[in-house]
């Protein structure tokens, strides 16, 4: 499971612009990718305020700083002030959805399961994902899948015994609810 994020466009979310860092135009971002150390390797992004056409950027230099948790620090080639850098906080750093890297089998990105369809095996309707929260809670650390169904919201982890069938093309999740699950959720 990675956390990286679909937007508007064909683009996914690997970064967000945070502050500047330095005086040279640099900023730093938060890492919203389980993959960073490729944010190093990139050539050319998009910026995005998620409300427009997401602009495309060359990267100058990447690199990754233990600071605050983990941070990138970007220096994009049309940043070269601290005024320059400013424009670009709460920008989303994004590369194109062709360029997400490959997931072992049974791993999924949250945003092919956002919007998939719940079912039981027999097809009745569970309701639709809205999100997945990572609260490091539920079954050992298993992500969590906010479902809206009719009668609610429901949080369902992402457990191969419940979520026992997931097919992201066809935006489908087969799930075996244990019992008692839809009350605990009211």
């Amino acid at each position: 499971m990675t956390a990286e994020r679909s937007s508007l466009v064909a683009g996914v979310t690997v970064a967000r612009v945070l502050r500047p860092q330095g005086r040279r135009g640099e900023v730093a971002a938060e890492i919203l990718t389980d993959f960073p150390e490729r944010l190093t390797r990139l050539a050319s992004v998009m910026l995005s305020d998620g409300r427009s056409e997401p602009r495309t950027v060359e990267v100058r230099s990447c690199r990754l700083s233990a600071s605050r948790g983990g941070q990138a620090i970007f220096h994009f080639v049309e940043a070269d002030s601290i005024s320059d850098a400013e424009k670009l906080v709460g920008l989303e750093v994004q590369i194109p959805l062709s360029e997400r890297a490959a997931l072992p089998a049974g791993s999924y990105y949250v945003s092919d399961l956002v919007g998939c369809e719940l079912r039981e095996p027999s097809g009745a309707e569970i309701g639709r994902v809205r999100d997945v929260q990572f609260t490091g809670e539920g079954v050992a650390g298993t992500p969590i899948l906010v479902v809206d169904s009719p009668g609610g919201e429901l949080l369902i982890p992402l457990a191969q015994e419940i979520c026992v069938r997931v097919d992201t093309t066809a935006r489908r999740i087969e799930a075996v609810l244990p019992e008692g699950l839809r009350d605990l959720n009211r």
